[in-house]
């Protein structure tokens, strides 16, 4: 299992810092989360100054499109030497409607189009077909010289996705190199429901190598991260979209509390609602010590990568 840094908010006047601390450490990778600032930009400015892989999780792609995000993907992997890692994820509708203003409808289905979409342009540059992408969601069927890179001359980046739904992980299976496990994830629900659907959609793409898996990066050794790892829980926890993990646990009555109060806009109440059982299912808490070698015990044997700031400290 590689051991990488992820960091959820990459300003890019600190991610060279934050980045050549990670590999002072020795970590394998530097992953940035789409929060409040870019992280193509954050990854932009680090590229050239460390050895690690870098990736991105996850940037939003339905506030893209297939041709931005496939020119930035292809510049990101030339400016690394090609350690780049596409990282996408859909967020949740009122985000995309509401923050970013973008369409949204039946988001596996969009998701799948979007990365074979990318994956038609990256394939156009590198063999001078014609590009002729035309989807449900998604067209793309104009390529002139002007605005070819060409080949990049190390390959295309490798496409991630993320996701909590079964039909998304599917798609993830069956379109991606790799999973990104969403923070509001637990081992039972990885195993019982994530890694079946990474399956399912392995055996439609012809049942092709295992898909890799960036395992949970919701951990905690002080109570400083204790306070912020409740609060994402609370957060997720007051989602809709997010409800099924807590219904495997049968903690559905959470989610209700949770979304009143976040339609109330009553979020400083929101943490103090998360009990410390929820809390330990899903986050690995201790000493750092302790926290490598739990989430190693959860884990190990499921994930081939996991990034987080105790883990590659």
């Amino acid at each position: 299992m590689k051991v990488d840094r992820l960091e959820i908010d990459p300003d890019p006047t600190t991610a060279l810092d934050a980045a050549r601390a990670a590999e002072g450490a020795g970590c394998d990778g530097f992953w940035v989360a789409e929060t409040r600032h870019d992280p193509f930009l954050a990854l932009g400015r680090v590229a050239g100054a460390v050895d690690l892989e870098l990736g991105t999780a996850i940037a939003v792609a339905f506030a893209r499109n297939p041709m931005s995000t496939a020119v930035l993907a292809n510049d990101l992997q030339l400016l690394s030497g090609g350690r780049f890692h596409l990282g996408l994820g859909s967020q949740v509708e009122p985000h995309v409607t509401k923050r970013f203003g973008m369409p949204w409808s039946r988001p596996a289905a969009r998701m799948r189009e979007f990365v074979l979409a990318v994956r038609a342009i990256w394939q156009s540059w590198a063999t001078g077909d014609r590009l002729a992408f035309r989807g449900e969601f998604y067209t793309h069927t104009l390529m002139t010289p002007f605005f070819d890179p060409g080949p990049n001359p190390f390959g295309t980046p490798a496409v991630w996705l993320a996701g909590v739904g079964e039909l998304m992980t599917e798609v993830a299976g069956e379109v991606a190199d790799g999973f990104l496990c969403h923070n509001f994830t637990t081992e039972r629900y990885l195993r019982e429901v994530t890694l079946p659907a990474l399956a399912r959609g392995r055996a439609k793409a012809g049942g092709a190598a295992p898909v890799e898996v960036l395992g949970p990066s919701l951990v905690a050794h002080d109570d400083r991260s204790v306070a912020e790892v409740r609060r994402q829980i609370a957060f997720y926890g007051s989602t809709p979209a997010y409800r099924k993990v807590l219904d495997l646990h049968g903690w559905g009555e959470l989610h209700e509390e949770l979304h009143r109060l976040s339609r109330r806009r009553r979020w400083e109440e929101m943490e103090a609602v998360v009990p410390d059982e929820v809390l330990h299912a899903f986050a690995v808490v201790g000493t750092p010590e302790e926290v490598r070698t739990e989430y190693a015990r959860r884990y190990g044997d499921v994930v081939t990568r996991a990034a987080a700031p105790v883990l590659g400290a």
